[in-house]
């Protein structure tokens, strides 16, 4: 199954695209094995500044046709990183080919895009900087295929 993680805004060269490159590194290199990745990501930037909307068709474009999607929303699903793993290997042993995780800008996703995602995830009811959000996807996906693969990686 592959993976897309289709945000708003672009990294810069700094710690947190230090951090997402490892880990997403990290979970090519394991993932191969189980039939997850390689993760695709797709930087999208709305440069006229109209707002969600204008994000959310952005975002729309970047979804491979077909993919299941995944939004990260403070509204969406608590999961521990067992469950998520659980939930990724479901997707996976039920032949979902493309998996597109959307990351909204700093207003959030639009409604209409959220209302029409197959899934909804939230790191907790705080609201995290997009690009925190995504060093943290990063690493729990890097989790999930140690989870999965039975790795030494995660300990609970």
């Amino acid at each position: 199954m592959r993976l897309h993680i289709i945000a708003v805004g672009r990294l810069r060269k700094g710690p947190e695209l230090a951090l997402i490159s490892d880990y997403l590194d990290r979970f090519n290199k394991s993932g191969r094995a189980l039939g997850l990745g390689p993760v695709n990501v797709i930087e999208v930037e709305d440069k006229k500044n109209a707002g969600m909307a204008a994000e959310a068709d952005l975002l729309r474009k970047a979804i491979p046709k077909g993919a299941l999607t995944m939004i990260m929303d403070e509204r969406g699903k608590l999961l521990s990183s067992v469950d998520f793993s659980d939930k990724l290997g479901q997707w996976r042993d039920t032949g979902t080919q493309d998996l597109a995780i959307l990351i909204g800008g700093a207003d959030g996703l639009a409604p209409d895009l959220r209302a029409d995602a197959d899934f909804a995830l939230s790191f907790g009811k705080m609201v995290w900087p997009h690009m925190l959000v995504r060093v943290m996807l990063s690493e729990q996906l890097y989790r999930a295929a140690s989870i999965l693969g039975n790795a030494p990686y995660h300990r609970a």
